[in-house]
């Protein structure tokens, strides 16, 4: 398939260069508003022909969730592969469940009950973030839904990722970025899929999604102290080009790239991707 044949939206790209290729994962249901059907995946060796889709989740009877299959992100860690997504259920709310695979393209299996985010929460976009002392933290968003002003937060994970062993933080809401804008009159400001980036000088970037002007955009908090819990200062915005749910990653031969899905409207959603410029202290496209 061509890369303009896919449907995808908060695409995600692992970059495997032992075996010269790249996985892209994303939500991929054809109306990921409502029924959760799967999430497919597909790899590609040059980043516009791609094999697939392959099945790397499936619906069954006994899983918790029954809609909303968004935003899977795939993470190497300790061997194994493990998929941080985001599942809504109308008896226990939205949150991101972690599943695990022995291979990037599946299939994966929960490793808990349910969603490793705060139960009475509706959360969504969780993503991996090991620290200098090699200790795993998820950062997500605590959704509007429930706060109307929505916020980043994050929480230390348990070595084997099955549960959290510390209080989630608000690292901050949409509104203290000075850059984003409420989407209504009701004052409803919107955070999406969060993704964490180490510079070269070491530090420590969290992207993240909100709107300018109706239109999606990535911005870019940096943490003061290069610590994930905070606190965060906001140098702006990356990317204002209705585009949005961002990620960073490095492509076989070296340069780094911005991954976004763009238009933010089903189902036109296709993957752009944006070189990009590490500066040391932020990132730029270019």
């Amino acid at each position: 398939m061509n890369l303009t044949d896919i449907q995808i939206r908060d695409p995600y790209i692992l970059t495997d260069k032992e075996n010269n290729c790249y996985y892209l994962f994303g939500t991929t249901d054809k109306d990921a508003w409502n029924e959760g059907i799967s999430f497919q995946g597909y790899r590609s060796n040059d980043l516009i022909e791609f094999d697939g889709p392959f099945t790397l989740f499936e619906n069954s009877p006994d899983f918790w969730a029954e809609k909303n299959f968004w935003a899977p992100e795939v993470h190497a860690y300790k061997g194994k592969y493990y998929m941080f997504a985001s599942f809504f259920s109308e008896e226990k709310r939205r949150g991101t469940q972690i599943l695990v695979s022995d291979t990037p393209l599946g299939r994966y299996k929960p490793i808990s009950s349910g969603a490793v985010t705060p139960a009475g929460w509706e959360c969504l976009d969780g993503t991996l973030y090991v620290d200098r002392e090699g200790a795993p933290w998820i950062v997500f968003c605590h959704e509007w839904l429930q706060v109307t002003d929505g916020e980043i937060c994050c929480m230390k994970l348990a070595e084997d990722l099955t549960h959290a062993v510390s209080e989630p933080k608000v690292l901050f809401s949409a509104s203290q970025s000075g850059w984003a804008r409420p989407v209504n009159a009701e004052g409803v400001y919107v955070t999406d899929g969060p993704f964490i980036y180490t510079t070269k000088t070491g530090r420590v970037l969290l992207l993240w999604s909100s709107f300018v002007n109706n239109k999606y955009a990535i911005g870019i908090a940096r943490a003061v102290k290069n610590q994930i819990d905070g606190p965060y200062e906001h140098p702006g915005c990356l990317y204002e080009g209705d585009g949005g749910h961002g990620m960073v990653f490095e492509d076989l031969n070296g340069k780094l790239y911005l991954s976004v899905h763009k238009p933010n409207d089903t189902p036109n959603e296709r993957l752009l991707l944006l070189p990009l410029q590490d500066t040391g202290e932020t990132l730029t496209i270019g």
